[in-house]
């Protein structure tokens, strides 16, 4: 136990704190943005920052992995605070906890393996797609100071790196931030900065139990957001976890990570936060600037919160072209380029999932939704394939008495269909074997396939012997099946 905590939380004590100065430098435009997309205070958002990635740090289930206020989550509490307030949405971060929490301990972390890679790479996608795109109107109707600002960013972000001994010690999104923030101030360039996106706050956080009734109007008000803020927050993080896994090739805990998630957003509610999940583009800017463990997470949070209140009057100066430029950075990082290649050799079924949910996601912000509808894509095109893989072989005896039909394969819901249009029922024999050995049939759909199968040789006067099931099989049969009830065998032929 001591020894993992060590290992997760001191290994590359370095890394982690430099790592975690540049996040929590990146953090803070994008709370300040996220607060005012959802109608509330920029130190709504801050404080959310701050209490979410201290707390993960501890509770979370995957090192390195930075989570805080989010655009994602932002989009879904407009209505709640523009109809009921912000106390209303103090409940909701806390109900979204609660939610979160048994999330975890029923173990939905775990549903992830349902996710295709086709699936991950598009919400991928799509996110880098997204932050680049938040960027633009930092990018539109400025002077031409921001486009020399934002292209001298990222030539130091990605040049940086080549010089000897210094280029491999400090991370070079940090380099730019401050080389960018004390040449604006040298040159006195008049140039968009964070202090400008919206007052910081100058006090700590306290302690602050939401002013609503405790009654069911309340809950029936709250209920509907907090599961949304909830579904969406526990999906953005399971997926920046299976990318962080990717990129440090570690393995996360995502049922731990649930609950974390959980415990996070209750802290974020009391002390006067918003509701928050983990951050694909902050945790990409976390491991490549050399993030790794639970320290780098704590030390974004704890320098959030220290610097937006004791160090505001130099965090407003930082200007938004070099934050720009770290977002632009991230945005490169994380698409997946190879995708695009991919195209020609993947199957096409696969980049239709690919592609179906990067434009969902980009088309309606939603990053649920484009999950889900590239998750039944996968599914159904999945489920189709599979289907096509069931066969029946027919083989008579010598005296042309008997036909046995071998079924190789699965049935299901999707094969079910084929399965009965396997057989010829209008043969004239005396007795027919359906050899399952090498078959398994799956769900209720392929058992009422097998019964209509039966009760069709029977009417046409046939003995008929099921073979070979095997266990998963035979209990499915003997729970659903009908064909041995004439009294539902009577109702499925109609009375006849």
């Amino acid at each position: 136990m001591l020894e993992k905590m060590k290992m997760e939380w001191f290994s590359n004590i370095r890394g982690d704190i430099l790592a975690g100065i540049v996040v929590a430098l990146a953090l803070i435009p994008e709370a300040i943005a996220f607060s005012i997309i959802a109608g509330v205070d920029p130190k709504v958002g801050l404080y959310a920052s701050f209490c979410i990635a201290v707390v993960i740090a501890f509770v979370g289930g995957r090192p390195g992995m930075i989570s805080a206020a989010t655009g994602a989550m932002a989009l879904l509490m407009v209505t709640l605070v523009k109809e009921h307030g912000l106390e209303y949405l103090l409940a909701a971060t806390l109900l979204t906890g609660v939610i979160q929490i048994i999330a975890g301990y029923i173990k939905l972390g775990s549903l992830m393996r349902f996710v295709s890679r086709s699936v991950v790479t598009g919400f991928v996608n799509a996110l880098a797609i997204l932050i680049f795109m938040a960027q633009l109107p930092e990018l539109t109707n400025v002077t031409w100071h921001v486009y020399a600002m934002t292209a001298a960013g990222l030539g130091i972000i990605y040049l940086f790196p080549y010089l000897p001994v210094i280029g491999k010690t400090l991370p070079s999104p940090l380099v730019c931030i401050v080389v960018l923030t004390a040449f604006a101030m040298i040159a006195g360039i008049d140039i968009r900065t964070v202090g400008d996106m919206g007052e910081l706050p100058d006090t700590l956080p306290i302690f602050l139990w939401p002013d609503v009734p405790l009654n069911l109007d309340t809950l029936l008000i709250i209920l509907p957001y907090s599961i949304g803020l909830a579904v969406v927050g526990l999906l953005e993080s399971m997926m920046t976890a299976s990318i962080v896994d990717d990129l440090t090739d570690t393995k996360s805990d995502r049922n731990r990570e649930c609950k974390g998630q959980g415990i996070a957003n209750i802290g974020s509610g009391l002390l006067g936060g918003m509701a928050g999940c983990a951050m694909i583009g902050q945790s990409i800017i976390n491991v490549k600037s050399g993030g790794r463990g639970r320290l780098s997470t704590f030390i974004a949070g704890t320098l959030l919160l220290i610097m937006v209140v004791f160090l505001g009057e130099w965090i407003k100066q930082i200007p938004m072209a070099a934050l720009v430029a770290v977002m632009i950075m991230v945005s490169i990082g994380t698409f997946s380029w190879s995708s695009i290649t991919n195209l020609k050799k993947h199957p096409l079924s696969t980049n239709i999932v690919m592609v179906t949910t990067v434009v969902i996601v980009v088309w309606t912000h939603n990053l649920a939704l484009g999950v889900f509808v590239g998750v039944l894509l996968a599914t159904l095109f999945f489920a189709n394939k599979i289907g096509r893989f069931m066969i029946v072989k027919a083989e008579q005896s010598d005296d042309q008495s008997v036909r046995t039909y071998r079924v190789i394969g699965q049935v299901f819901f999707a094969s079910s269909e084929a399965f009965v249009e396997s057989f010829d029922f209008k043969e004239a024999v005396d007795k027919v074997v359906i050899d399952l050995t090498n078959a398994h049939f799956w769900d209720i759909t392929s058992i009422s396939s097998l019964d209509k199968v039966v009760i069709k040789f029977r009417r046409e006067g046939a003995e008929v012997e099921l073979v070979g099931m095997n266990a998963a099989t035979e209990t499915v049969v003997d729970k659903f099946a009908m064909h041995n009830d004439p009294k539902e065998v009577e109702k499925l032929m109609g009375g006849h």
